[in-house]
């Protein structure tokens, strides 16, 4: 099989192309909107290259370009990681979220209905329940931040090409995903990073926020078993066993890494719109799809700050801070 892997420079989008290429039956074409970046956060890199194309194109500017790709290239299916993350910053400049997330998808998906596509995954957010606990996938959305929104608004249209067109797609939401070539800015790795550097936490409301993580292979397992056996039109959730508080995975980091966390932490306000826990509940996947995830919290923070270590010289020069790109 042919699979397209929309947003392959992101982490999980990266990830989950190394995952296909570690099974001899698929072929893979990346796209991308910038290009391929530095291959500490490619995994793929270092994967076989003959099954495997890069594009750089941008749902939004390239639209007709990536059509015609995908019918030049025959494609089978196409998981679409593609998306403006990030959601205290989204209240900057919404309409940059909401240009991506919403109207990119609504006219990327409705290019796609008339190809003749097996299927079409979308990998969406379970922000967009808003703050919950045990949400399955039937939970209303109750979003509370415009990155939720926007996600909420791309994947209600997707629903409609599915109920009015038969549009083959499915929808993933999984919690939040880490581990080794991540970006350095989210809260594990800049976490590892800051404490290597002397440089203190900023623990935003404290770290009270409750969420779940998972490691990253384990996603990428299971978006390989909805490829290959997921329902179309159904939503599938990815979630470990239980939530961390912020404050108790940094308070981990710290004991694995030999600091105090009370000297190597500074509370600040917490960002607009933070819920204040989310919990999905992953059994349809676990009993349908027979996923469950094998890498616990202690080993994947393990591994990565092996990654952090292994490749410090490399790090230590890269950027720590979010940057914006519409």
């Amino acid at each position: 099989m042919k699979i397209a892997v929309i947003g392959s420079n992101s982490f999980s989008g990266s990830h989950f192309i190394n995952t296909l290429l570690n099974k001899t039956d698929y072929k893979v074409i990346g796209i991308s909107r910038s290009q391929e970046g530095n291959a500490i956060f490619l995994t793929y890199k270092k994967n076989i290259k003959e099954r495997f194309k890069f594009f750089q194109m941008d749902i939004n500017k390239d639209l007709d370009k990536l059509i015609s790709l995908i019918k030049e290239e025959q494609i089978d299916s196409i998981v679409n990681f593609a998306a403006q993350g990030m959601v205290g910053q989204s209240w900057e400049n919404p309409e940059h979220w909401f240009t991506t997330n919403t109207l990119g998808i609504v006219k990327l998906t409705n290019a796609l209905k008339k190809l003749q596509i097996k299927k079409y995954i979308q990998i969406s957010s379970p922000e967009s329940y808003g703050s919950c606990n045990n949400a399955d996938e039937t939970t209303p959305y109750n979003p509370s931040t415009p990155y939720a929104s926007s996600k909420a608004a791309g994947d209600m249209f997707i629903k409609n090409l599915i109920d009015q067109y038969n549009f083959p797609a499915i929808f993933i939401r999984s919690t939040n995903v880490y581990g080794p070539h991540q970006q350095l800015f989210r809260i594990i790795p800049r976490s590892i990073i800051y404490l290597k550097s002397n440089k203190k936490i900023h623990l935003h409301g404290g770290g009270k926020a409750v969420k779940s993580y998972l490691y990253i292979e384990d996603v990428c397992k299971g978006i390989l078993k909805v490829l290959e056996k997921g329902k179309i039109g159904e939503v599938y959730h990815f979630s470990p066993d239980k939530g961390h508080s912020i404050e108790g995975i940094v308070k981990k980091i710290c004991i694995k890494m030999n600091k105090d966390f009370n000297q190597s932490i500074e509370l600040v306000n917490e960002r607009p719109g933070q819920d204040s826990e989310y919990i999905l509940n992953s059994e349809k996947a676990r009993q349908e799809l027979n996923w469950q995830p094998t890498i616990d919290m202690d080993q994947g923070i393990d591994n990565t700050i092996q990654w952090i270590n292994q490749n410090w010289e490399e790090i230590k020069q890269q950027p720590l801070e979010y940057i914006h790109k519409q």
